[in-house]
């Protein structure tokens, strides 16, 4: 029998809380502790075992509304709209106050002006990429390899990306990476799936594509038919592509080559007049990440008409900058990406927006700043501390695992010790010397600092892995894994409440935080973590045995995740969101551990009527508050690696026996899962 919310709690469960909570107030008074809780987040028409989303969760859902300019809103987004509202102080200051010149506040504080500056952009129209449209709008199979290094070079997809990356069997050293790029849609399953809803994104695409060919002045005629020159040509290039799926595992992505080799593969590419222009040496080995879609492409590009190949440059010159051109190409851009993809009525203020873009494009400039304010030497050693107790609580827990053996153990715990820790901001910060900002021009700005990153990027490719770099800026709310670098790190954005609370009592921050740390470090070892080595290679350190029993426990999580729908018509995909389900029951079951371990060593407390077991779980189910629209639930459930945030509580609970004992649920309750059901891996 299922539980409905509004049945009764376990009466057991009840009288002990009652009995644990008589003192609750006294203790907290006398202490000065908060559980970390808010009670108005309640919803106690629900009970736990029946849904336990809706009973932590539900009151904060019903008191948060979506704002207009949003697709979700939860406990992530209210923590980063307060970050934002740290660094608009901040960016706010810069902007009015006398800066040195080439100085990072003046670099911030000129980028933002010159977003603000919205009467400026409007009076230069499309100035400031015209001579990159002018060459799009010139390109040939003759000068296409030419073409294509300056407008990659200044912030344009098209066709491939070529970057660095680590050698996947050398991660110290970076090379060549090739890659499919330029599409317009956000998966190629847009490009081909039948179902209602997919026809109308891409007939209401090729109509954005056709206005955004109009405010560049073409006619009505002409750009309708560059508009469909440009969906065939993106639609060859997704039938080549491989979807979300398959690029899952690493050895499917990893093809080294010699620039020779490319050059057979893919002649009309003419890589080694890319790798000219761009002065990288033709000695540098290239991975190509999908031969097939190289070889598919050399022969598209070999093919195409001269006009098309201009239509779909000049179409992805505007779709990069349109957000910094005047106010009618930035509201088409709104139209179609935010309005019809993901449902959301109304633009950003002004102010958010270029807030967000200063962060975007010079984050550790602005991040200095942010950190500054907001995260202290106490709060990284804090952060620091509770980093490595679940580390040591997962290095423990790998002992004592039955279904590995004693080789992959040794294994993982060397990999798990040879762990980078990178907490709150770089130790190293990045220079931006070089990149020219002024407030003449905000798009002007954006193609400098995409000709800065671009030089930058490329200048690393055939050199050293620099492991002192960070992929988030520090007021990101937000952590990774990088299985090459075989690091963990967590901007000072995510370690604030909900997810850190230095003044609440640990077990709602091993829920929140906790859990976080977890996750990133599990990832470590999920479906595609597991491949990499202590050094970040590409290894197989599992025998054949322990692998298969890793597997079968994986396809657990990937069978139960099918089963989900988070809106009708609307279906979780298990093999896309295994990797982030994995590490979540991975990272909640050892922090559970690690509090357990801090639990034993400190008094046992009730507060706000809740045990200590119990908060943990609140504290987890705390940061996944949320509500997000129809039309963005079904984008993320096609592209987005990461679950429905309701079920990565409830699914995610329903695997851990310490949840039922820590809520009394039994056989019958809607969060109970029999054993012989429930995944575990960790």
């Amino acid at each position: 029998m299922r539980l409905k919310c509004s049945d009764a709690v376990r009466v057991t469960g009840l009288i002990a809380i009652i009995v644990l909570a008589a003192t609750n107030g006294n203790v907290r008074a006398a202490l000065g502790l908060q559980s970390g809780i808010s009670l108005a987040n309640l919803d106690r028409t629900c009970k736990p075992c029946a849904d336990f989303y809706q009973f932590a969760d539900g009151g904060w859902i019903k008191n948060n509304a979506i704002p207009a300019s949003s697709s979700t809103w939860g406990n992530f987004s209210v923590l980063a709209a307060r970050n934002r509202d740290v660094l608009h102080q901040i960016l706010s200051s810069a902007e009015t106050s006398k800066n040195p010149a080439g100085s990072n506040r003046q670099k911030i504080g000129d980028f933002y002006a010159a977003c603000m500056n919205t009467a400026a952009i409007d009076a230069d129209g499309t100035k400031p990429i015209d001579s990159l449209l002018a060459l799009a709008g010139s390109a040939t199979q003759q000068n296409l390899a030419a073409t294509l290094t300056t407008l990659h070079g200044s912030g344009v997809d098209g066709f491939f990306n070529l970057g660095p990356g680590a050698d996947f069997h050398n991660a110290a050293l970076n090379i060549a990476q090739l890659r499919p790029a330029g599409l317009g849609l956000p998966d190629r399953d847009y490009y081909f799936s039948t179902d209602a809803r997919t026809v109308q994104i891409r007939a209401a695409y090729v109509a954005h594509v056709t206005k955004m060919f109009q405010l560049l002045g073409d006619s009505a005629a002409a750009a309708s038919a560059e508009a469909q020159a440009v969906m065939a040509l993106e639609t060859q290039l997704a039938q080549n592509t491989l979807g979300r799926v398959q690029t899952r595992d690493p050895a499917s992505t990893y093809h080294k080559m010699t620039l020779a080799d490319v050059q057979t593969l893919a002649p009309a590419l003419d890589l080694p007049a890319v790798f000219a222009q761009t002065g990288l040496p033709s000695t540098v080995a290239v991975n190509v990440t999908q031969p097939d879609y190289v070889k598919a492409l050399s022969a598209i590009l070999a093919a195409a008409k001269p006009s098309d190949l201009q239509a779909y440059l000049r179409w992805h010159t505007v779709h990069a900058y349109a957000a910094a051109l005047p106010s009618a190409f930035a509201a088409e851009n709104f139209d179609f990406y935010s309005k019809t993809m993901q449902g959301v009525p109304s633009a950003q203020p002004r102010w958010q927006q270029c807030t967000g873009a200063t962060d975007r494009t010079l984050g550790e400039a602005l991040g200095q700043f942010y950190v500054a304010q907001t995260f202290s030497a106490a709060d990284k050693a804090r952060a620091l501390a509770m980093v490595k107790n679940i580390k040591q609580t997962l290095r423990d827990d790998f002992s004592t695992l039955s279904w590995m053996s004693q080789p992959t153990r040794q294994r993982a715990v060397a990999k798990l010790d040879a762990f980078l820790l990178k907490i709150g901001y770089p130790d190293k910060w990045r220079s931006y010397t070089g990149l020219p900002i002024t407030r003449s021009s905000y798009a002007q700005n954006l193609v400098h600092a995409a000709q800065f990153n671009s030089r930058d990027a490329l200048a690393q490719i055939g050199k050293p892995v620099d492991r002192s770099r960070w992929g988030m800026t520090p007021p990101t709310v937000n952590a990774y894994y990088n299985p090459t670098v075989n690091e963990i790190v967590f901007p000072a954005g995510i370690l604030q409440p909900p997810f850190y609370n230095s003044k609440a009592d640990m077990a709602v921050n091993y829920g929140g935080m906790g859990a976080v740390i977890g996750h990133e470090s599990t990832h470590g070892f999920d479906d595609q973590g597991r491949k990499f080595g202590p050094t970040g290679e590409l290894a197989n350190w599992w025998t054949p045995e322990d692998a298969a029993q890793f597997n079968a426990r994986a396809q657990c999580v990937v069978d139960q995740w099918n089963q989900l729908s988070p809106e009708a018509g609307v279906q979780e995909n298990g093999s896309l969101v295994q990797g982030e389900e994995i590490a979540d029951l991975g990272g909640l079951t050892i922090a559970y551990k690690a509090f357990e371990k801090w639990q034993a060593h400190n008094p046992r407390r009730i507060l706000d009527g809740f045990t200590p077991e119990q908060r943990f779980f609140l504290g987890w189910a705390t940061v996944w508050a949320s509500q997000t629209r129809a039309e963005a639930i079904a984008l993320r459930a096609r592209t987005d690696v990461h679950g429905y945030d309701k079920f990565r509580v409830n699914q995610t609970l329903s695997d851990m026996p310490q949840f039922d004992a820590a809520w009394f649920c039994k056989l019958g309750d809607a969060m109970y899962r029999p054993p012989e059901q429930r995944c575990q891996i960790w």
